[in-house]
């Protein structure tokens, strides 16, 4: 029987697979999610390069954050990892939810990075 970790690997390679065929050389907007915080990249796979990132972790998000582990910590960090790539000439991403149910918090990020101007 497979583990918990196995299986997550397995969702995610099933993901980014499904992704892959379906880009049309847009980057990726990637997110990472943690039982205490929350962060996202966008990611130009071909060059190997981050174009945008923001997590919960950064220090003037974490003291104005009640916590990094919930919907608004999520949707403040989509608002400012979508105005960065804005910053940066990206507009059209494709989202990468990782291993990620797109439920909760990934939507919330989601939903505010749509709001703020990335299409995917």
């Amino acid at each position: 029987m497979a583990n918990v970790s196995e299986i997550a690997a397995k969702r995610r390679a099933r993901v980014r697979r499904r992704l892959k065929r379906r880009n049309e050389d847009r980057p990726r907007l990637s997110v990472f999610r943690s039982n205490r915080n929350i962060s996202a990249q966008v990611i130009d796979d071909r060059a190997g390069r981050t174009l945008a990132a923001a997590s919960s972790l950064e220090k003037e998000l974490r003291e104005s954050l009640k916590s990094g582990a919930d919907k608004e910590a999520a949707t403040t960090i989509g608002r400012l990892v979508a105005e960065r790539a804005i910053a940066n000439g990206v507009k059209e991403v494709v989202f990468d939810r990782g291993s990620y149910v797109y439920h909760g918090r990934v939507k919330a990020l989601a939903d505010a990075a749509r709001e703020s101007g990335l299409a995917f």
